[in-house]
């Protein structure tokens, strides 16, 4: 009896499903068993995208270029004899991997004063998810590397207590991108200038001089007057 057409297995020929943008990737497309020949197609979200004819039991080789979002999908193979009416593969589905954008360091506030909380936060626009941001001070970890599994913002809270926490900040932002390693722009810190308390009772006093001597000024005229028309 003819061997029966096995349930072909499609493969990814780099051996990973991550993926880059214009990409070139190969996928193998094999029955173990079956009577050549065999015919091979491939699938792309239910489209046929390619067909191979087999006369031997060497697998179909298809070549794509990931040039697109929509390249990243579920794909799938169907193999088909002349005696089997068609048996399919599992689906198979490439995940897009983009490099980090540089991050963007931030601060509600650059102005602030010792003894003060203030926040910091690290965000890369772009890149595959997760990110981890790992944030600095003069080159220095300050905190925990912070791990996004979703496009917001890694934000850490500093506590301004001395002359020593006031310098350059930065924050670096990488993925599972090989070298691909991103710093952000540099960031610091500036104390806030503090109003005299003695300030509002200087000027104060300044306004209720400046009253008196207007007053003065206007008084001695008044008074001249009425003892000059008693000599006349």
């Amino acid at each position: 009896f003819p061997e029966m057409l096995s349930n072909p297995m499609l493969t990814p020929v780099q051996g990973t499903l991550e993926v880059v943008m214009n990409q070139n990737v190969s996928l193998s497309c094999h029955a173990d068993s079956g009577l050549p020949p065999i015919r091979y197609t491939l699938f792309k979200h239910g489209q046929m995208v390619s067909a191979l004819t087999r006369t031997d039991m060497t697998p179909a080789l298809f070549n794509l270029t990931i040039n697109s979002a929509s390249d990243v999908g579920e794909y799938k193979c169907k193999a088909e004899n002349e005696i089997s009416g068609g048996k399919y593969s599992k689906r198979l589905v490439f995940m897009l991997k983009e490099p980090v954008s540089k991050p963007v360091l931030s601060s509600p506030t650059s102005q602030v004063k010792e003894g003060q909380n203030v926040t910091l936060s690290c965000f890369s626009e772009k890149g595959s998810l997760p990110i981890t941001y790992v944030f600095f001070k003069e080159k220095q970890a300050i905190a925990n590397p912070v791990k996004m599994h979703k496009r917001e913002a890694a934000v850490i809270f500093v506590f301004i207590n001395s002359s020593s926490d006031f310098g350059i900040y930065k924050c670096k932002a990488d993925n599972s991108f090989c070298n691909n390693t991103k710093y952000s722009n540099s960031f610091n810190f500036t104390l806030a200038e503090e109003r005299s308390s003695s300030q509002p009772l200087i000027i104060s006093l300044g306004l209720i001089l400046l009253l008196l001597i207007i007053g003065f000024a206007l008084a001695i005229p008044l008074s001249i007057i009425p003892s000059y028309k008693a000599s006349e």
